[in-house]
C-alpha cells in the first residue's frame, strides 16, 4: 500500500504525522505486531482492524490506540483513507499515566471537543506553527485521549491542590521569562513534571496556553527592541526568540495586526518625532489672537 506521509513534528519523545493511504491492497494486509504506542485519528474514510485476534472498525468518529507488541492487521474495504498519527515515547506515556506506561484496554470515541481540537492542531501545522506549539497542542489530544481510557492513571500525574498548581503555573512563567527559547519537553524536566500535564495546569490556572503565553513574551520583546530603535527585522528576530524574520511576521501581524516593518516605522525615532513647525493653536485661541 502507498502511503503519503508528511511528518509535522518529530522528537525523542513525540511524533505527529499527516498521513493518506492511496490504493491499498484488497483484503487484509499482513499480520505483524505494533512497534510503538500510537493513536490513529481517522479522518477520512474507514478501516478494519484486527487485534489480538479481535476485530475492530476504525473512522472519524474513532480513535485506534496502538498497543506496543499487539498483533494487528488492517483492511480498507473502500479504498483510501486519510488519518494524523500521534506516537508518544515510553518515557513520555509513562509520565501521562502515572508512571507506568502499560496503555490500559478499551475503546475511544471521538467527542466533538477533540474533533475541534485534532483539526486545530493540523491548522496551526499547516500554518507554520513552531515546534513548541505543535508539541502543545500534540500533547493534550493525546493526554485526552488517555484521560478518557484511565482518568485515575493519567490525574495522578496533575498536582493535587489548586496551590499546588497555581505555584507551577507561576514557575513555568518564570522560566519562560528568564529563557523563551525553552522547548516544552526541556521546560517540563526543568519543572519536574510531564510536559503534557504541565501544559493542561498551565491552562486551566491562566486562562492561556503555554504557547500562546510565550508568543506574549516575544512580542513584547520584539515591540521594546523596536521602540530603542532596532532596524534590522532578520537580526531582531533570532535574537528575540523567533525561529526566522518570516515567523516573527506572523506572530506579529496575528497578534497586533501590523506587520514588523509597520510597527518599525511606527515605534522608531521618525515614528515618535515630533512634526516640524509651530503648533496647530486651539481652535479658541486662534479666533483670539486675531482679535475683533
Amino acid at each position: 500500500m502507498a502511503a503519503d506521509r508528511h511528518t509535522l513534528l518529530s522528537g525523542a519523545d513525540l511524533y505527529l504525522a499527516d498521513v493518506r493511504c492511496v490504493d491499498p491492497p484488497h483484503g487484509w494486509g499482513p499480520l505483524g505486531p505494533a512497534p510503538v504506542f500510537g493513536l490513529v485519528l481517522v479522518r477520512s474514510g474507514f478501516v478494519r482492524a484486527r487485534v489480538d485476534g479481535v476485530e475492530q472498525v476504525m473512522d472519524p468518529t474513532t480513535v485506534f490506540v496502538e498497543r506496543i507488541g499487539g498483533e494487528q492487521q488492517f483492511a480498507h474495504p473502500h479504498g483510501g483513507d486519510v488519518f494524523t498519527e500521534i506516537v508518544l515515547s515510553e518515557p513520555a506515556l509513562a509520565a501521562c499515566l502515572g508512571g507506568d506506561p502499560t496503555v490500559p484496554q478499551g475503546f475511544v470515541r471521538t467527542t466533538p471537543d477533540a474533533a475541534l481540537a485534532h483539526r486545530l492542531l493540523l491548522a496551526s501545522a499547516r500554518a507554520g506553527a513552531d515546534s513548541f506549539e505543535l508539541a502543545e497542542r500534540t500533547g493534550e489530544l493525546a493526554v485526552g485521549v488517555l484521560a478518557r481510557l484511565a482518568p485515575e492513571r493519567v490525574a495522578a500525574g496533575l498536582p493535587a491542590t489548586r496551590t499546588a498548581r497555581r505555584r507551577l503555573a507561576s514557575d513555568a512563567r518564570e522560566a519562560l521569562a528568564a529563557d523563551n527559547r525553552l522547548d516544552l519537553a526541556t521546560l517540563g524536566k526543568e519543572l519536574n513534571c510531564s510536559p503534557y500535564h504541565l501544559s493542561r495546569v498551565f491552562r486551566e490556572v491562566t486562562g492561556t496556553t503555554l504557547a500562546r503565553y510565550r508568543g506574549g513574551l516575544r512580542l513584547a520583546a520584539a515591540l521594546e527592541r523596536l521602540l530603542d530603535g532596532e532596524r534590522e527585522l532578520g537580526l531582531l528576530a533570532a535574537e528575540v526568540g523567533f525561529t526566522d524574520q518570516a515567523h516573527m511576521t506572523r506572530v506579529l501581524r496575528a497578534q497586533t495586526g501590523l506587520a514588523p516593518g509597520r510597527l518599525r516605522a511606527l515605534l522608531g525615532p521618525a515614528g515618535r518625532a515630533e512634526p516640524k513647525g509651530p503648533r496647530a493653536q486651539p481652535k479658541a485661541a486662534a479666533a483670539e489672537s486675531k482679535g475683533p
